[in-house]
């Protein structure tokens, strides 16, 4: 058997693959890549959600590679980060950022983020052709994040590059070398920001390295890794989500109706968008550290496990006629942004971009549609993430 997630029919729509995998078996011993490399996939929700939360699954990858020899050449700030680690010390880091990413904090950003997608979307044509992602779904994101760790604007052009380059499924040389760029060019914004404090998170974590003492003080590897990964993390997910959500409701005029009538609704709609077409198709690296059994299969310790949010929340288990699209849906349990202890710490304020964007683009934007066929689309190979390399529009203001 191949690698099923390597099929390039996958990476345009991964829904008919992970349904055929789901009704096999929910958990399954699946290839992955060459080499005759096997990870065990979970497609299945029940088994998702128990997996997020299974205590003998592990992060740490330092320590699953560590008598492993790779050719990789991953930099450690982006291979050793907080998401590939395990508590305590994952508790540790986590504890130092999460009060940025709080609702009461993001429902401060509100009004920036509004201002934002107004100035975005007045630049785009009255009428005529105009590119979704590459005008809003990716800017709005990576401006507001890099807004809060104080990255000059000059700069966000490489930030955006280097980000999209570390998801380049089948490139492993361009990963690692987009790797090391934005570790070496956080390294030198954390000597900037030394020089020239200001009040950014990045300004918090530094305090947290220089200021504190004892166990919760962060080294400078761990500064500028948790640094790197709010950087990618904070603008991934966020542009995924919209460019996904923005093209579930344009080929569902019904769907867009509805909430240009009743626009109040979306706030609520956003879980349904989410489960529908999640940003995240396979959750990151874990590992077996004790045998386990998940669902109906047993899996020995050592073993990689793939977690897949897209696939559970397509699982009709939980969500019946899974693939219809049902802005009325209880859709809150999906795992779009995970489960647990690593889920995702940038949720409100991802949920807040994609409203205050959607939100505007269907009321100054009603009679959008899309400029290609569906079919035309192209999305971005990868399968860690789902989301889409363009969205070509044809618009027309009011």
């Amino acid at each position: 058997m191949t690698d099923p997630l390597q099929d390039p029919r996958f990476f345009a729509d991964p829904y008919p693959t992970y349904a055929r995998l789901r009704d096999a078996a929910p958990v399954r011993k699946v290839p992955t890549g060459s080499g005759g490399r096997y990870s065990y996939l979970v497609t299945g929700y029940a088994e998702a959600r128990a997996a997020f939360t299974d205590p003998r699954l592990s992060k740490n990858t330092a320590r699953f590679f560590a008598d492993r020899p790779s050719p990789r050449d991953l930099h450690p700030a982006v291979s050793q980060n907080m998401l590939a680690t395990d508590p305590p010390q994952h508790t540790r880091l986590r504890s130092l950022v999460t009060k940025a990413f709080t609702t009461g904090a993001v429902a401060r950003l509100r009004p920036c983020i509004a201002a934002l997608v107004d100035e975005l979307l007045d630049a785009w044509p009255d009428h005529g052709p105009v590119d979704l992602v590459e005008t809003l779904a990716v800017p709005l994101p990576v401006t507001v994040i890099c807004e809060m760790l104080g990255v000059p604007e000059s700069d966000r052009p490489l930030v955006r590059t280097w980000s999209s380059d570390l998801f380049a499924a089948g490139a492993p040389a361009r990963i690692d070398a987009a790797s090391h760029a934005i570790a070496h060019y956080m390294t030198d914004l954390v000597a900037a920001t030394r020089k020239s404090p200001g009040e950014t998170l990045l300004d918090d974590l530094i305090a947290a390295r220089d200021g504190q003492d004892g166990q919760d003080r962060l080294t400078e590897e761990e500064l500028v890794s948790l640094a790197v990964l709010l950087l990618v993390a904070g603008h991934e997910t966020t542009t995924n989500f919209i460019g996904n959500a923005a093209l579930a409701l344009l080929q569902r005029p019904e769907s867009l109706a509805q909430l240009r009538s009743e626009p109040h609704l979306l706030e609520n709609a956003l879980d349904e968008l989410l489960r529908f077409d999640s940003p995240v198709g396979i959750a990151t690296f874990r590992y077996t550290t004790d045998p386990l059994t998940l669902g109906a299969t047993e899996i020995p310790a050592g073993a990689p496990v793939l977690i897949a949010p897209g696939a559970a929340n397509r699982d009709p288990h939980r969500f019946p006629a899974p693939d219809r699209l049902d802005l009325s849906r209880a859709a809150t349990g999906h795992l779009a942004f995970g489960h647990g202890i690593h889920r995702c710490l940038g949720a409100p304020l991802a949920r807040a971009e994609a409203e205050l964007a959607l939100r505007s683009l269907i009321t100054r934007f009603p009679n959008a549609r899309l400029a290609v066929p569906a079919e035309k689309l192209t999305w971005r190979h990868t399968r860690l993430m789902r989301g889409l390399t363009a969205l070509p529009l044809v618009v027309c203001r009011r």
